[in-house]
Formats: C-alpha cells, sequence, structure tokens
C-alpha cells in the first residue's frame, strides 16, 4: 500500500501495544517498514517539536509498504476501535478510508 509521511506516523501511532506473542512479532516486523530510512530522514528533514514532529512536506514522497493480511487486520481493528470511542482524528482519515472502507 502507498503511504505518505503522515499516514506512515498515524499509523506507528494506532498499532496496538500489546497481545500475544504473534501479533506482537507482525507490529514488530510493520513497525520496521513503516519506519524511515537514512536517506529520507535527510529529505523530508525532520524536527521535533514539544507537541509532534514537523517535516519539510516537499521531501514527502509515498512509499510501497507491504502489509500482510494479518497486519492488516490489526490496523482496521484499531481504526474501527477510534472510530467507535469517537477518537479518529483528521489526521486519521485517509487511513480509514484506505482500510476500513476500501
Amino acid at each position: 500500500m502507498v503511504l505518505n509521511t503522515l499516514e506512515r506516523l498515524m499509523l506507528l501511532g494506532v498499532l496496538p501495544k500489546e497481545g500475544d506473542f504473534t501479533t506482537l512479532k507482525i507490529v514488530r516486523e510493520l513497525r520496521e517498514s513503516l519506519s524511515f530510512n537514512e536517506e529520507e530522514y535527510k529529505r523530508l528533514e525532520f524536527e521535533t517539536l514539544e507537541v509532534g514532529v514537523r517535516w519539510n512536506p516537499k521531501g514527502d514522497i509515498p512509499r510501497e509498504i507491504k502489509i500482510g493480511e494479518k497486519a492488516t487486520d490489526l490496523i482496521v481493528e484499531a481504526l474501527k476501535k477510534l472510530n467507535k470511542d469517537k477518537k479518529l482524528t483528521e489526521e486519521h482519515f485517509s487511513l480509514y478510508e484506505k482500510f476500513v472502507q476500501s
């Protein structure tokens, strides 16, 4: 799936932090896939703020991220829970469309 910088960062934030061994292994591998390599880090010019992160939008080149079936299920479950709890934010919008409404 093709994801931009914001989507990758938001996905990193919604992945479960607890679960069984298999779930945690899948989440760990997905976190590694969603992470930024050195070239992206330089191009995006990340800047850590008191309340988040800022980056250079000119360096935001969406990247194809391989997401397996079980990882997709975990993401869908997390986004549906945020929706049910009315905790979705505008930043989650494109992810919700891609994973839940696809």
